[in-house]
Order: structure tokens, then sequence, then C-alpha cells
């Protein structure tokens, strides 16, 4: 049972960790290039209106006005400009505590969104970027409709800007950036209002339209993708919520979703980008390509020229901010993830624990102190499950050699061989089981630290400390990872088996393969694991010690036979 058992955990552990591993590694694994999102800080870029002088500071809004603008009536609105005046285009910045925010005039559209807290980890200065620029990535919050000459004005054409606000501040908390469109020879007006807020991710976004039967809004391509990854990092792409049902699959062909659409979104392990609508819409989200994917709303134009509503969230995927949206957003962090599928059953168990280690996080200040606490209150809880697991091992270690000799004994009958072991296990009252349904009961336990510590972005930049700067990317010197291959050495050298010495050397390979797992693994789930094996072995010490009498075993029936 015991060789069955390791013998399937190594193979599931080889097959889940190693595969797309061993893939990359022998060059069988697709590496499209990704374009790197565009330096704000080039040279050529234009200067951000937030930056240009007029701008007031309260009172009427300030106004750029294109190169000789032609006015139309009395509503200030401004013609389009040809797509070769591109001197016309300016940017707008905006900038709050969150995030840094650029705008285009061409369009409308959104050029680049930085996350002020956050920092890539690839040099772990640079602000992380959402906005993918290129050929090939498609630029947020652009607006189209459903006839393509339309589409082509409203995304290309030279809107006409208005700002209230000059920075935003706890004294100017709320601000509003407006974008003109008007076109006379085709009768297509539109005007794009945002909000911003100075504490939020959220952006509030108003459309009112003229001339156009339907509008869609896109989140552009790969916008809040930063890191696809590679093994189970849980659904990264596009994810919707329609119906009260998550969906994650995104066609390769524009495929309007309809139903109760509560927000689309396109989203990584840590990162999201999601378009929220306040009135009735349907989902548009769409593969691209290997690694591109893009997603939209399409929004109905109310005949009485009512604005449309909705919001942009985008942002890290803090728990608590995405819960205090109140919108299921939350539910993009996937605590439920097990081998193949997400698990209620691990969910249930997760979200606690995930409160837990937070509280504990509150007073230590440091998550690597933190995940080593947990692990401890975790490891004593299980203390009577871990207990009877252990003396069942040691009873059927006990036994072992009156199996061996009825194992050889009915070696060509096995019908035989199962009742006089079922005899031997029911005079000696040893459970074969035992040992392995403790361990069994554990398990959504510790599938849920793996996903707390794997998936949540509350490890993200949290160091440890000494050489320990992320405890949500690998041990730079593969310290941690050789330290805990040497823990489950000594995990089995000290713990009772019932296999032969030929499996005991075969079974002395799984630390080597744990440790190669593990180095690609982050420091902060290598710490989890290297504590739990380190308060194994002083357990089963103390145990061995002070707790454990081996039991005497009476002799069986066929012994007591044989000696009257």
């Amino acid at each position: 049972m015991e060789k069955r058992v390791i013998v399937f955990l190594v193979l599931s552990l080889a097959i889940i960790f190693g595969y797309e591993y061993v893939l990359k590694e022998l060059g069988l694994l697709p590496q499209p290039s990704v374009s790197e999102p565009a330096d704000s800080s080039t040279s050529d870029a234009p200067s951000p209106l937030s930056t240009s002088p007029g701008v007031p500071t309260s009172g009427a809004p300030a106004t750029t006005e294109m190169a000789q603008p032609k006015p139309l009536g009395g509503d200030g609105r401004t013609a389009q400009k040809s797509s070769g005046e591109s001197s016309a285009t300016e940017v707008v910045e905006v900038e709050t505590d969150l995030y840094r925010a650029k705008f285009t005039t061409r369009g409308a559209s959104l050029i680049s969104w930085e996350l002020k807290r956050y920092q890539n980890s690839s040099d772990g200065k640079s602000a992380v970027q959402l906005v993918r620029q290129g050929g090939k990535f498609a630029e947020p919050l652009t607006i189209t409709a459903d006839e393509a000459s339309h589409s082509k004005e409203l995304s290309e054409g030279i809107y006409r800007v208005e700002r209230d606000f000059t920075t935003l501040d706890q004294g100017h908390p709320t601000g509003h950036l407006t974008f003109y469109y008007s076109n006379p020879s085709t009768g297509v007006r539109l005007e794009k209002q945002l909000t911003f807020h100075a504490n939020s991710y959220v952006v509030d976004i108003a459309l009112k339209p003229s001339g156009l039967g339907a509008v869609k809004v896109g989140l552009g391509t790969n916008f809040g993708v930063v890191d696809w990854g590679e093994g189970f990092i849980g659904s990264v792409g596009a994810v919707s919520l329609i119906d009260e049902k998550i969906e994650t699959d995104a066609p390769e062909a524009e495929t309007e979703r309809k139903g109760d659409l509560k927000w689309v979104a396109l989203q990584d392990k840590y990162f999201i980008a999601a378009l929220i609508p306040k009135t009735s819409a349907s989902a548009l989200p769409r593969k691209q390509g290997d690694k591109l994917v893009s997603a939209a709303v399409s929004l109905a134009v109310d005949s009485s020229g009512a604005p449309l509503g909705l919001q942009l969230f985008a942002g890290p995927k803090e728990f608590d901010t995405l819960q205090s949206l109140q919108i299921r957003l939350e539910d993009t962090i996937d605590f439920g993830w097990f081998l193949f599928g997400s698990w209620d059953m691990v969910r249930a168990v997760a979200k606690p624990i995930f409160y837990v280690l937070r509280y504990i996080n509150d007073f230590t200040h440091n998550y690597g102190l933190t995940i080593i606490l947990l692990t401890v209150i975790i490891k004593l809880l299980f203390v009577p499950l871990q207990y009877k697991s252990y003396t069942s091992m040691k009873q059927m270690q006990g036994i072992q050699p009156r199996v061996a000799a009825l194992q050889e004994k009915f070696k060509d009958d096995r019908e035989r061989l199962n009742k006089e072991l079922i005899k031997l296990y029911r005079d000696h009252k040893v459970n074969p089981v035992g040992g392995c349904l403790p361990m069994l009961l554990q398990m959504p336990v510790f599938v849920s630290l793996f996903n707390i510590l794997y998936m949540t972005i509350d490890l993200r930049q949290a160091p440890l400390g000494l050489w320990i700067s992320d405890l949500s990317v690998q041990d730079p010197y593969y310290i941690l990872p050789i330290i805990m291959g040497i823990s489950m050495v000594v995990m089995q050298k000290i713990q009772p088996t019932t296999m032969d010495p030929t499996q005991a050397k075969v079974m002395m390979m799984l630390p080597a393969l744990m440790t190669f797992l593990f180095i690609n693994f982050p420091a902060g789930l290598v710490l989890y694991w290297l504590t739990n094996n380190v308060l194994t072995i002083v357990q089963q010490f103390v145990t061995d010690r002070f707790f454990f009498r081996p039991p005497v075993l009476a002799p069986s029936t066929d012994e007591q036979g044989d000696k009257k």
C-alpha cells in the first residue's frame, strides 16, 4: 500500500511540475516574442498635457485645441483632423498615488498604465506596465462601432480633450478627463468622459455617442497580462462573469456572449484589467494567437440619448481591493486550484487560512516569519492525526517479517494470501491503511497552503531577509531547495517503512527529484515545505523519545496452534 501511494505521488508530481519544464529545456515549447511596452521616457515622446502651461488648477477646464480647429455650431467640438496630420496627436497624463496613466488624443485610447507600488520582477526597479504596445497589440479603451467605416474614424480620429484637474490627491480626490470627437460628413459624434479617483484603481467611464447604433469598448490586447508564466499558475488570459458563472475560455473568432454580464477582464497571476458595464452589455473575448488575447464589451446606444456607463479596473489582484467592488472580481484569485481543475472544497479551506496568514502578518510584518508561524500552528493542529499515522506505520513495520513470510508461503495462491493477511491484521489489531488516512485528511490543507503561497500577490516583493528579497520568486542561490532536499533525506532515514531494502534505495531518489522540482518554485513555498519537514523531524524525534512505546505483538492464531 505504502509503495503504491509513494509511486503515485512521485509520478503525479513529476508530470504536473516537470512536463512543461522538460518541453522548454528540449526546445519543444514555442516561445513567441512578445513586444515590450514602449518606454515612456524616450526623447521623441510628446510632452504630457499635465505638465503644459495654462492648465487651470480649479474652475473652468483647460482645452487643448488641434491645429486650426473648425468649430461645429455652439457645442465647442472640433472637426476630425485628417490621418496625415499626426503632429496634432498629443498625450495626456494622469497620475495618482497608485498609478500613472497616459492617453493619446488619436482614438482617445490608453497607451500606458504603470502601477507605482509594484515593480517588475526582472529588475526590481521599473514600475509594472499593464499596457502592451506594438503592431499586434490593440490599445485599451478604443471605441469602435458595428460599421467598419465608423470604427476606423472613431479609433483613428483626433479627439479634442478637456480636463478639470492638474493633480489628484487628498485635497482633490476626483478629476474628469473628457474626449470629444465629431465628424459632420458622417454625422458621428462621441463624447467620452473618464472620472479618476485619487485612491482607487477604478475609472468611471461615461459615453455619449450620436449617429451610432452600438459601440464597443475594447480592453485592448494583453492589457493586464504582465507575465504569462509557466506551469500551473491559475487561469491566464480572458475571463468574464456572465449569468453568475465565471468563463475562462476565449474563442479564436470574435464571438458575442450575451447574458447578465457583470464584467469581462484580462488577467495573469497577479494583475487584472476589467471592464464593468453599468447597463446591459455583452462580452467579446477573443484569443488572437499564442499568448495573445483581447476582450471588449458591446453596448447598445439608447435612443433617448442617455449616457452609457461602465467602469475600468486596472491594478493588482489584491483580495480586499477586489472584494470591496462586490462584483466577485476577487474570484479571479483561484484559491481552489488542484491538479487539473478548481475544487470548491480546497477553496473553502484556503480562504480561512488566507485570512489567518494576513492576520499573523499584521504582527510580524514579515511574510517569511509569518509562513513559519502558520506552518507551526497547522502542524500542532494535526499532531493527533500524525501520531495516529505514525503509530499505525510502526505497527505495520513490526509485523512486516510475518507479512513477508506469508507472501512467500502463499505466493501462488492470491486468494489464500489475502485471507491470511486479513487474519494477521485482525489478530494484531493493525489497520493497513491507518498510516494513509490521516495523510489524506490533511491534503486539503496542504493544497490550500500551496495555492495561497503560489497564487496571492501578498508575497510579491515581500522579503524574508538575508539573500531572499522576494518570496514570490525562486531562491536565487538555490539554498532553500537544497536544505529542503537534505531534510527529506533525514525524514526518510528516521521514518518507519515496510519497504524492502531494494525499494528503499529506489525511493532515495525522491529527495533529489523534489529538490529538482522545487528549484524553480517561489521561495515562500519552499520555505513552507522546508519548515514542515523540519517540524516533522522534530515531532518524530520527540514521539520516539518520550511518547511512543512499541506494542507487544501477540502471536498469531497459527503460531498459537504450532505451540500446542
